[in-house]
């Protein structure tokens, strides 16, 4: 079995309001950490570097076979991504996350093979509420079997396939591989990720991030 990795990195940085992939974390840009973490693990074959308009000078350079471009929204980036996948599973990462670690990424792709799909996340614990347009609160939300999806989302490669030729078909929209996976009536596994995997969202973000990166050590238990 083989698995290529698609790191995605064509997003705007909205929210942001500067290019947090180039941000700098203990002396490298954050995209560079999402990309070592992938370059690290020894079950990762191939690199594919979905990039933004800017950067299509980028070169391939060690595992990174492939640079393509990112398209309008993230599935546009992915499903461009894909289209050079020939391995027999394949990872989808968002570049802002950078905590990612090479010992996951093996944990989370184990879990892809016994199960077909699985995805690295977190269960959810914080207080939900629903609100409505002017943000008043409506009612509570139960957090039981609630969880929060993270990447990367590891997939036999013909099933993310069959799921984004029907998202394409449909015209439908969505914001993570796991959701296109279940509207075909996939099934997904979570792996339950015991380190920080947050995406860089906010410039507080950074803060934490740059802490935890300088702490940090790599081990992974299955859980």
């Amino acid at each position: 079995m083989s698995l290529t990795a698609i790191v995605v990195a064509a997003g705007r940085s909205r929210r942001m309001g500067f290019d947090k992939l180039r941000a700098e974390l203990v002396g490298q840009p954050v995209l560079a950490h999402s990309l070592q973490a992938f370059q690290d693990c020894e079950d990762v074959s191939e690199i594919v570097w979905v990039t933004a308009p800017d950067e299509s000078a980028a070169t391939a350079t060690g595992k990174i076979t492939a640079v393509v471009p990112g398209g309008e929204e993230r599935q546009d980036s992915v499903w461009n991504g894909l289209q050079t996948v020939t391995t027999e599973f394949v990872a989808v990462h968002d570049a802002a996350r950078p905590l990612i670690s090479p010992a996951a990424i093996s944990v989370c792709y184990e879990v892809a093979q016994e199960f077909g799909a699985a995805v690295c996340c977190e269960p959810e614990s914080d207080t939900l509420h629903q609100a409505d347009e002017e943000r008043f609160l409506i009612s509570p939300v139960s957090r039981a079997n609630v969880w929060r999806m993270q990447t990367p989302q590891i997939f036999r490669t013909e099933l993310l396939q069959k799921a984004y030729v029907a998202l394409r078909e449909k015209g439908a929209s969505v914001t993570d591989e796991v959701s296109a996976v279940l509207a075909v009536g996939g099934k997904v596994r979570l792996w339950s990720n015991p380190e920080w995997n947050f995406k860089i969202t906010y410039p507080r973000d950074l803060v934490l991030a740059e802490f935890i990166l300088q702490q940090r050590t790599y081990d992974h238990p299955r859980h």
